[in-house]
């Protein structure tokens, strides 16, 4: 019996929870690494996303033969010159809009507890046959959860303030970090490689291979995708005169990484103050988002994308679903990849036993 496979597999498993228990009961060796690897984890992934996207300039630079170095500190200069053109050009549009946002957000609340109420004697509500007691209800609590959300936001400032001098910290951290994975990213592979055995590394090469490649199709695809949606969402926000255009469309361009999810949570910031201009106008944004997803699912994601991970939609769903438990935004940010990451392994892994086999 101790020969057994599944005897085998049973003791690794036990050997595993065992781990696990004795490393909960150790909490003052787990938190010091829980705080290391939180303070790591935001400048890993961000210049890891980063080191996906410029890769394929650098190596484009290095086959005109300009050394790698060199080509990494032009992909840079010419990245932080796009930046400041940015800035030139939208930089005050988006800080008007966003500080006329923030000061503005007590008489945004009452102008949109007074639509709502204008919208319950109108005769579109009459006609949609609503309960007039439970409406008025409804938009009562509504009104009261966006005071106590400002009131709440107004009464954090400091640990608001706290939140930009971290997030200032990492984004003056990740270009030294990404230099390095630039430079020094093939170097980790063939590391990797050495700690393999000479009789498993071929197929070792082709697991990373395909993973690096599931990675960097994911990450380049997702990142046109989001582009696309914030360009033109934006182009209609501003064809229909909405208010904070560009901030609203901003709120796209950052949780539009989150698979379905995004484009809803990103919406509704944009109908409450398109409700609260002119409720038709909240309709005109609905259908702009719409054909824009419309356009992006069937046209866009499908040709910068392809099929390379063949996820269906209702798995991607359900992975969301567990990672938003399980560590809220982030994990929902990370799932998709990590999902694809461990298909790689899972699918090649069956594959060698099945060769084994026969």
């Amino acid at each position: 019996m101790p020969k057994s496979k599944y005897f085998r597999f049973a003791v690794w498993v036990l050997l595993i929870l065992v781990i696990l228990m004795v490393g909960s009961r150790l909490t003052f060796i787990l938190k010091p690494v829980g705080i290391l690897f939180t303070s790591l984890a935001a400048p890993l992934i961000i210049s890891g996303l980063l080191y996906y996207l410029l890769r394929p300039l650098v190596r484009g630079l290095i086959r005109l033969r300009v050394p790698k170095v060199v080509a990494i500190l032009i992909i840079y200069l010419a990245v932080i010159g796009l930046i400041v053109l940015l800035i030139f050009n939208f930089g005050p549009l988006l800080y008007n809009q966003f500080l006329s946002l923030i000061t503005g957000m007590p008489g945004l609340i009452q102008q949109l507890s007074d639509q709502l109420i204008s919208f319950q004697q109108s005769e579109l509500f009459s006609k949609m046959h609503l309960d007039e007691i439970s409406f008025l209800d409804f938009t009562n609590r509504f009104s009261q959860s966006l005071s106590s959300m400002a009131t709440t936001v107004g009464n954090n400032i400091l640990s608001i303030i706290q939140s930009i001098t971290g997030t200032v910290l990492i984004i003056a951290t990740v270009p030294f970090i990404l230099f390095y994975f630039l430079k020094d990213g093939d170097r980790i592979s063939r590391g990797i490689m050495k700690l393999i055995p000479d009789e498993h590394r071929e197929k070792a090469s082709e697991i990373l291979k395909d993973m690096d490649q599931a990675l960097s199709g994911y990450i380049q695809g997702q990142m046109i995708v989001l582009l696309f949606d914030f360009v033109f969402i934006y182009i209609w926000y501003v064809i229909i005169g909405l208010n904070y255009s560009l901030v609203l469309a901003l709120v796209i361009l950052f949780t539009n990484v989150i698979p379905f999810i995004g484009s809803l949570i990103a919406t509704i910031p944009a109908l409450i103050v398109a409700f609260i201009q002119s409720p038709i106008l909240a309709l005109y944004v609905i259908i702009g988002v719409t054909v824009v997803q419309q356009i992006e699912g069937n046209v866009i994601s499908p040709l910068v994308m392809g099929r390379k991970l063949d996820i269906h939609p209702l798995t991607i769903i359900c992975i969301l679903l567990v990672a938003g438990n399980l560590a809220g935004i982030i994990g929902m940010l990370l799932a998709i990849p990590l999902y694809a990451v461990c298909k790689v392994i899972v699918t090649r892994v069956y594959q060698l036993i099945q060769l084994r086999k026969q």
